[in-house]
């Protein structure tokens, strides 16, 4: 939804603490989303083998169809037999500022999902990304990559708020890859008591979004590696931005791009988000795409960029 006028207009200090508000929208549209399927499709889109795996409703017919024709394998879906797919629901600023509800729903299901099943059936992970999910479910599937040996990464994100310092903690250990934003990075650190320092001796590498500013990637060793934004053409929609840059990062270390590299890619698709109403309503164009990265980032880029592109 969106509201014509600004959030931060409606609120009054001193009242916070009886908060009841109520803002009429101008807008109302229905799209498919769920990070995890909106990190599946950017992948496939760009012609990886995604394996979703989380808990829908038996609602998800058509949202099945229509990941699967965009290269997603949704061998890992349990569909729960009493509650709805997840729902989140949005409403967007003039600034670009959101307030938001979340309904769980079948989603709480997903705890009853072991991996070692779907590994078997599509030949076994790369790499297992646990984003953020009915929490038991996300320590549980962490625990089993660190029990198997399976390479995983961890995307707490929003569930951050809902997790505990000792949950967190149990999450990321062992993880090769550890995706945040700027605000839930520093969420992390506060909630976890963790300095810098610790958290890195616990994770190989992570990755922190910065919004306009791009994204950081600190590797194990402190090596820094900063990315800038590739610039927009509109702000139409900041939903799955986030989603689509580690769907383009995840897609190029695939392909065997270096992590710059793929980061770089990352934020293409993440611009492209950007730019349209919808998680999973962007087109990909070859040709515009190699022309963006290269006036972001420079014609070597582009050259080592371009092969691995659908």
């Amino acid at each position: 939804m969106h509201f014509p006028g600004k959030f931060g207009e409606q609120l009054v200090a001193e009242q916070l603490h009886r908060l009841s508000l109520s803002f009429l929208v101008d807008d109302l549209v229905v799209r498919r989303g769920g990070i995890g399927a909106n990190i599946a499709f950017g992948m496939g889109v760009l012609g990886s083998s995604p394996v979703l795996v989380g808990a829908v409703g038996d609602d998800f017919g058509d949202y099945r169809s229509w990941l699967e024709r965009h290269g997603v394998n949704c061998a890992g879906v349990h569909v729960s037999e009493t509650a709805h797919t997840a729902r989140f629901v949005c409403t967007t600023d003039d600034e670009m500022c959101q307030i938001a509800s979340f309904y769980a729903g079948a989603m709480a299901e997903a705890r009853l999902i072991e991996l070692k099943p779907v590994a078997d059936k599509v030949g076994g992970f790369d790499l297992v990304l646990i984003s953020p999910d009915d929490p038991d479910a996300m320590l549980r599937h962490a625990d089993e990559c660190r029990q198997r040996g399976y390479r995983f990464a961890v995307d707490p994100s929003q569930q951050l708020a809902r997790m505990d310092g000792a949950q967190i903690r149990a999450f990321v250990q062992g993880a090769d890859y550890l995706f945040s934003n700027d605000y839930e990075w520093e969420l992390l650190r506060r909630k976890t008591g963790w300095t810098e320092r610790e958290v890195h001796d616990r994770v190989g590498i992570r990755v922190t979004t910065l919004g306009e500013k791009g994204a950081e990637i600190v590797q194990k060793d402190g090596t820094l590696i900063s990315v800038n934004a590739v610039p927009e053409t509109v702000k139409a929609d900041p939903t799955g931005v986030g989603d689509a840059f580690r769907a383009g990062l995840l897609a190029g270390l695939e392909k065997g791009l270096a992590i710059e590299r793929a980061a770089q890619l990352g934020s293409y698709l993440a611009v492209l988000v950007l730019e349209t109403v919808g998680t999973q309503e962007w087109t990909f164009d070859k040709a515009q795409a190699v022309a963006r990265i290269s006036a972001t980032y420079g014609p070597e880029a582009a050259d080592e960029i371009t092969p691995v592109l659908p």
